[in-house]
């Protein structure tokens, strides 16, 4: 049945998300600036102190991405399924082949009152390319032409010969490749623009710039805006004739000490506007909270994919040896047992190597029955690679332990393993996400090792070619299969169900091959006061803020 409804992961449940700040405050009242909920409809709801000042290419985490993606527009909008519609563009329209895009914009306006121009998009994301400004998302800008393969600029360049200004409301991007899709990034916050007030006289974004954002977006801050260690409070911009018109009369993100999920939920269940929204359950929690009749409790298939790789380096995982020893392994896992034991049904056994949330997304991908639990065709298969070269040593799952249910479900899964196989496997434990990429990365890793993702930009495409393409950039086991790269290449300037076609077959093709090992896609999990309306998660896993009411 297909449904139609992006980030390497350091934990279980990090979620990457990105930021944009401004020069000055954009004015109003200031209804909900200062503790509790601040008004009858205002929504006060769960965040964290931003890393960065909030500039949309240089935050790259939930606490400033969060606020962001609320005072910013970008040139398209995401509907709560992930479809897009235009939001700044009028149009976006592309040549023959889909390598040459132009757009063109609305008349809007940031909330300083200055005109958001074609200049406002360009320069923001030549700023975001040139590695001299040291932005985290750089990466965005790769498929522009003028930037290597991380989005830099090439030979030290202040632009990128892709973007081109037409008129004060027009410009146009030159792709390296045809992409259909590529309107599907726009509304990412790498995207967003920014005001010429937002740059010094040294052409940098200036740090009062990113302390207190001015958007184009459906709220602005209030003047207590950014309070550093407690809260961010915004209101609605009256002149927003967007998508996501707020519902409310403001938003207040509160900030907890240490993370403070515990103390959260506490403020949820006292309904008491201390916080209407907490949208990640604490573990404490996780066995209890869709009985607890103090909140409102959400738990659905999400966004983020989980799986661990096996790279085809190892001894005894290469060629058809290595491909009957995978399936065998992937069918030693009993993936609801799991789900239901160590992360109490707030995970989903995967059927594929995307997500359920995406559009096209379908559980009847052919080959994913090697996905299900099946101890006697696994020793089947085991056996049968044994034939080709006896099996030796042990199977080793490395994973960070800084990462929530890391240790739980390595130990678990291995144990399967063990069991269903007859082999000797076990954990093998590094003490940060960092020691264990750093081996990964520099390919020292000599174990199979966790892997998960989620989507930068509602496409299945962003789950396959990133990780799986020849030489891809987070293709961390080196897989390479000429035939899976050319699928998602014609997938890339396919439309419709020609494009499902073809990322169902290139699906089928990693089923075989299996260069990670799918395991289940994270639930999205929830908590809110009994008095809150309209929530519901939208494909990233996030609440549509603009919806909540009281």
């Amino acid at each position: 049945m297909r449904l139609t409804r992006r980030t390497r992961l350091a934990g279980v449940a990090m979620i990457a998300a990105a930021g944009l700040t401004l020069a000055a405050c954009g004015g109003g009242s200031d209804d909900g600036g200062s503790g509790g909920g601040g008004g009858d409809n205002v929504i006060t709801v769960y965040g964290t102190n931003p890393q960065n000042p909030l500039i949309p290419t240089a935050t790259n985490e939930v606490g400033g991405g969060d606020p962001l993606n609320n005072l910013f527009s970008g040139l398209t909008a995401y509907n709560s399924d992930g479809s897009i519609v235009n939001e700044v563009a009028e149009s976006i329209e592309p040549n023959e082949d889909s390598t040459v895009w132009t757009i063109k914009l609305k008349p809007w306006k940031f909330t300083d009152g200055t005109d958001v121009t074609a200049d406002s998009f360009v320069n923001a994301w030549n700023y975001g390319a040139d590695a001299a400004n040291k932005q985290l998302n750089n990466y965005f800008f790769y498929p522009i032409a003028g930037t290597d393969e991380n989005g830099n600029t090439l030979d030290g360049a202040k632009t990128m010969t892709g973007l081109k200004v037409i008129d004060d409301t027009s410009f146009e991007i030159t792709l390296k490749n045809p992409e259909s899709d590529f309107p599907l990034r726009l509304g990412y916050s790498a995207y967003f623009p920014v005001p010429e007030s937002a740059y010094g006289s040294d052409g940098k974004i200036t740090k009062e710039y990113g302390e207190a954002p001015i958007g184009n977006g459906p709220y602005k801050l209030t003047k207590s805006g950014w309070e550093r260690n407690k809260q961010i409070s915004m209101e609605p911009n009256p002149d927003y004739t967007g998508a996501h018109k707020p519902e409310n009369k403001g938003l207040v993100f509160k900030f907890y000490a240490g993370g403070g999920t515990d103390a959260a939920y506490t403020d949820v269940q006292s309904n008491n506007g201390n916080l209407d929204v907490l949208d990640q359950v604490p573990p404490s929690a996780l066995k209890t909270f869709e009985d607890d009749d103090k909140i409102s409790a959400y738990n659905e298939p999400g966004s983020n994919f989980s799986s661990f790789t096996i790279p085809d380096r190892l001894a005894h995982f290469k060629g058809e040896e290595g491909q009957l020893r995978r399936a065998a392994i992937s069918m030693a896992i009993n993936r609801p047992q799991i789900t239901e034991k160590i992360f109490n049904d707030t995970r989903t056994p995967a059927t594929d190597f995307t997500s359920p949330v995406l559009d096209g997304w379908t559980e009847d991908v052919p080959g994913n029955e090697v996905l299900q639990f099946n101890e006697a065709e696994a020793k089947k298969l085991w056996a049968q690679a044994d034939a080709i070269s006896k099996w030796d040593g042990s199977f080793q799952l490395a994973y960070n332990s800084d990462g929530a249910g890391n240790k739980e479900f390595v130990d678990a899964v291995t144990n399967q393993i063990a069991t269903v196989l007859g082999i000797d496997s076990s954990g093998k434990v590094y003490p940060t996400f960092d020691e264990l990429r750093e081996e990964v990365t520099n390919r020292t890793i000599k174990t199979a090792f966790r892997t998960g993702w989620q989507a930068d930009y509602p496409s299945m495409l962003n789950y396959l070619g990133p990780i799986y393409a020849t030489k891809a950039g987070s293709n961390d086991g080196d897989y390479s299969n000429k035939k899976f790269d050319q699928l998602i290449s014609e997938a890339s300037s396919s439309d419709g169900d020609e494009r499902y076609a073809k990322i169902s077959e290139a699906q089928t093709l990693l089923l075989t091959d299996l260069p990670a090992i799918p395991l289940w896609y994270q639930n999205a999990t929830a908590a809110t006061s009994k008095n809150l309306k309209g929530f519901e998660f939208n494909w990233q896993q996030k609440p549509d803020y603009y919806k909540l009411t009281k």
